[in-house]
């Protein structure tokens, strides 16, 4: 059987088990048609690049299926039908990956406390401006004065 990757995006108004129920849902489609989904990743409220139906926000999950193209076709008609769904795209891979996805591992570097963030530009304070003077203790310069 062909590999999909799905992703759709939710209604931010939804609660985190709406959201699972809808996942349930879809996963059920697929199983129905004699398919299954391997993975289904859960990777939270996340603010959108651009307003979609009135949406600042929407909740992004993502199934890794196997199933046939015909189950996929069915679940995608589910998906178009359903009105707290605002966006959704499958993409066919070749082949399913087993480890996380690029957003659920960044996700959990940021909680993990990678270095980059707030603390590593806190580091870089006592470093000192190009002059050389360190940061807070520049010089002032005169007003000018008002001819």
């Amino acid at each position: 059987m062909p590999f999909y990757e799905h992703v759709f995006l939710t209604r931010q108004d939804l609660t985190t088990a709406q959201v699972e129920t809808l996942t349930e849902g879809f996963t059920k489609v697929l199983t129905d048609g004699s398919g299954q989904v391997a993975n289904s990743e859960y990777w939270g409220l996340r603010t959108l690049a651009y307003r979609i139906a009135k949406n600042r926000k929407a909740h992004y999950v993502m199934l890794n299926i196997d199933a046939p193209a015909a189950a996929v076709a069915e679940m995608e008609r589910q998906v178009g039908l359903n009105e707290d769904i605002i966006r959704s795209m499958t993409v066919r891979v070749d082949a399913l990956s087993a480890e996380p996805s690029a957003m659920t591992r960044r996700s959990g570097d940021r909680e993990g406390g990678r270095e980059g963030g707030r603390e590593g530009r806190e580091g870089r304070e006592g470093r000192g401006d190009r002059d050389g003077a360190p940061r807070g203790e520049r010089p002032r310069r005169e007003p000018r004065a008002s001819y």
